[in-house]
């Protein structure tokens, strides 16, 4: 069996818009990643790392541990060996508390790739090929996160272009999840359960070819 990581924020954990709910498995864009991967005999288990508002290098003023960086080498190191690293944040960088633009936030996804290609796996391990998604671009957020991103959208642009430099500079797999879908119709930033199942069959498809059945 080969195992895929997903490295990400509260867009791929699952939240659903509007609420602290959270999607089932099987509607959760790496679920939906496995399953049809499956379906399609390959051998091959989706572990999710997905944290609420995780950062790509910043830390929040009011909750630990939301720093990407925190722990990532480790959990590399335990969830070895890798297949294949999905690496999807950077939202967050903008939320209302944080002065960061998308060039910011692009140089914190290049120094999380560092971090995974020097993560101390054990030897004769692989160091696993990446791939980065960027998040779908953020509408006027509203609902019960407008707070937290007040005034995202005015910071954010640029992000996917940004992201696309530093994953061909870092030899880094790339794919725009604004090519299959927006951000939720509900809130702005996350996704709708319908845009998880778009984006996890759009990213098994491109995916598909690296695994073997």
């Amino acid at each position: 069996m080969q195992q895929i990581l997903v490295y990400a924020d509260s867009l791929t954990w699952g939240i659903v818009p509007g609420t602290r709910q959270r999607f089932p498995f099987d509607t959760r864009w790496p679920g939906v990643v496995e399953l049809r991967l499956r379906a399609a005999g390959k051998d091959v288990r989706v572990i999710e790392n997905c944290l609420n508002g995780r950062r790509t290098v910043f830390d929040d003023p009011y909750k630990a541990g939301r720093n990407g960086l925190l722990g990532l080498a480790q959990q590399i190191e335990i969830n070895s060996p890798l297949a294949l690293l999905i690496l999807m944040l950077g939202t967050n960088d903008f939320q209302s508390m944080h002065p960061h633009n998308a060039w910011h936030a692009a140089q914190g996804i290049a120094t999380l790739v560092g971090a995974i290609r020097q993560a101390p796996i054990e030897p004769g391990m692989p160091v696993p090929p990446i791939l980065i998604v960027a998040p779908p671009r953020i509408i006027q957020p509203k609902g019960n996160v407008l707070g937290k991103f007040q005034g995202a959208e005015l910071k954010c642009p640029g992000l996917t272009e940004a992201i696309r430099e530093v994953a061909q500079s870092l030899d880094c797999d790339f794919f725009d999840a604004n090519s299959v879908t927006p951000a939720s119709r509900v809130d702005g930033i996350h996704l709708d359960a319908d845009q998880h199942i778009t984006l996890g069959e759009a990213l098994a498809d491109y995916i598909a070819p690296r695994f073997e059945k």
